[in-house]
């Protein structure tokens, strides 16, 4: 499945049609318990990231402190309610995400984007390491406009940092938080079910300049 897959995204009239129903979750959160399906606590934010195949990237997101929930799953495309298979095959336009639910009492959407860019690669386009195809680009999904400001802004500031270490353009797109399609129990918390699972994920060793003083 890793080549031979289209190297741009569809158009909604190219996609797959998907289907109305949505994927049947009947697990919750492997490590937590809770309900993959619960609504935001009072309190509390939401945050969705791309940067690879969704299982290494949930799990730099639950070893994050302050995150209480994480889940993978689909956005970005055409397709309704995809399936793995379907989003493989590069006709869906999604991309494979992580939406987390975090307390920014504990940590802040600057943290997470320091985590998001330090942990993989943003200037490989449609691929990710050895991992080739539109689900595996680079994106940050916003749910605010204090978020979108944020993302925008360390776009440019870890540019600059890539630029001096020998890094191309960063291809990350950020856009408003499209619907988020879950994806099927055996891909939730995927790594802590198996441990010795494949991981993909890997980043540039350069730091990211937000919150660092210069």
């Amino acid at each position: 499945m890793l080549f031979g897959k289209p190297a741009t995204i569809p158009s909604k009239s190219e996609a797959l049609p998907g289907r109305p129903e949505a994927m049947p979750l009947a697990e919750p959160h492997f490590l937590w318990g809770r309900d993959l399906r619960a609504p935001v606590p009072e309190g509390m934010e939401e945050a969705m990231f791309g940067m690879g195949c969704f299982w290494g990237v949930e799990r730099i997101f639950w070893n994050t402190e302050g995150v209480w929930l994480s889940m993978v799953g689909y956005a970005g495309g055409h397709t309704p309610n995809p399936t793995y298979r379907e989003v493989c095959t590069g006709m869906t336009g999604h991309n494979e995400v992580v939406r987390v639910i975090y307390d920014p009492a504990k940590v802040s959407y600057d943290d997470l984007l320091r985590v998001f860019w330090e942990n993989h690669d943003p200037t490989q386009g449609m691929r990710q390491g050895n991992d080739r195809g539109t689900q595996y680009r680079s994106g940050i999904y916003t749910y605010t406009p204090a978020q979108a400001e944020a993302a925008e802004a360390s776009r440019a500031a870890y540019a600059e940092r890539l630029s001096q270490a020998g890094y191309g353009a960063i291809t990350t797109e950020i856009i408003d938080a499209p619907p988020f399609y879950y994806a099927e129990d055996y891909h939730q918390q995927y790594l802590e079910k198996n441990p010795a699972g494949y991981c993909g994920i890997g980043g540039t060793g350069v730091s990211c300049p937000i919150g660092l003083k210069a």
